[in-house]
């Protein structure tokens, strides 16, 4: 039996396009979805996945984004604030008994959307 995925998504330049930081601050700032963005979220909301948006976005910010992503009509379940601008990595167990992988990545390019996205 599969359970549903555990979509960890970036928000700004994956999501919606990449803005200037002093611009995004403000809670009257539009947010542009990018391409298939809003086809991928409903189809995972659809399949029941569960979606934490990640940002680099400072926590101060926390409420300004909330709103701005309601305008847009992001749907999630987290949102985690306050990633470096370094590198992210997952650490994740495979299930007992398994060989399959059960962490992957998958980059993209930055403004770009997810119209290509299909393996997600």
């Amino acid at each position: 039996m599969s359970r549903p995925k555990t979509i960890f998504c970036d928000l700004d330049g994956t999501l919606v396009k990449h803005s200037n930081p002093t611009e995004i601050q403000h809670p009257d700032h539009y947010l542009q979805l990018l391409p298939g963005v809003k086809e991928k979220l409903i189809e995972w909301d659809t399949k029941g996945y569960h979606v934490v948006i990640t940002t680099g976005r400072k926590e101060s910010a926390r409420e300004a984004t909330i709103k701005q992503m309601q305008i847009a009509g992001i749907n999630y379940d987290q949102l985690i604030m306050g990633f470096g601008g370094g590198d992210r990595i997952i650490i994740n167990d495979r299930k007992p008994g398994s060989t399959r992988d059960t962490a992957y990545a998958i980059n993209l390019e930055r403004n770009k959307g997810l119209i290509d996205e299909n393996n997600i």
